[in-house]
């Protein structure tokens, strides 16, 4: 198989998973960043790197954890950056239609309000945990920390969430007290 030969197939197969795998992608995306242009930003910025990168990940089982783990450190780094607070907003918005998912991505839920107000590497933990519905073990390969971490990670960022949910989210809201 010649070199252009390889370059088509690799091309191919990366379209392929684009195809299928994007729309998960932004939604992780805007799960971690909790804005829908810094998510856009993030998730081109990791398929990038990932094309780069895709002759040598060779279990394509693992492609979605890896890129994920990408857009984990993207986004962390994301803050860090002083061109950030370069960039000017404009009032000419770029050709194309942004895909819209039908799933409800928790934007519109009281919850994912305060979900919104946890630090990043928090709300990290609990987007790949309970969002994504990743094991311990798999959100800790993607942030590349220990289980313990995750494990202690989640436990204070649920405890933050119960002080800062409003009442009427909390499941016992209505029922009359028996003290």
């Amino acid at each position: 198989m010649g070199r252009k030969d390889r370059e088509a197939q690799r091309d191919a197969e990366f379209t392929e998973y684009l195809a299928v795998r994007q729309p998960t992608l932004l939604r992780t995306a805007y799960l971690l960043t909790g804005d829908r242009h810094q998510a856009e930003d993030v998730l081109q910025t990791s398929l990038a790197k990932l094309y780069l990168a895709w002759d040598k990940v060779h279990d394509r089982g693992a492609v979605d954890a890896y890129v994920r783990r990408i857009m984990v450190n993207e986004n962390n780094s994301l803050w860090r950056r002083a061109w950030k607070k370069r960039e000017y907003a404009t009032d000419e918005v770029p050709e194309g239609a942004p895909h819209h998912d039908a799933y409800d991505d928790g934007t519109n839920d009281q919850l994912w309000q305060v979900v919104q107000t946890l630090p990043p590497k928090a709300r990290s933990v609990v987007v790949l945990r309970y969002y994504e519905q990743m094991s311990e073990a798999e959100v800790a390969d993607a942030l590349g920390i220990s289980v313990g971490t995750v494990k202690s990670q989640c436990s204070r960022a649920l405890s933050a969430l119960r002080e800062r949910v409003p009442a009427e989210l909390h499941p016992r809201y209505g029922e009359e007290s028996t003290s």
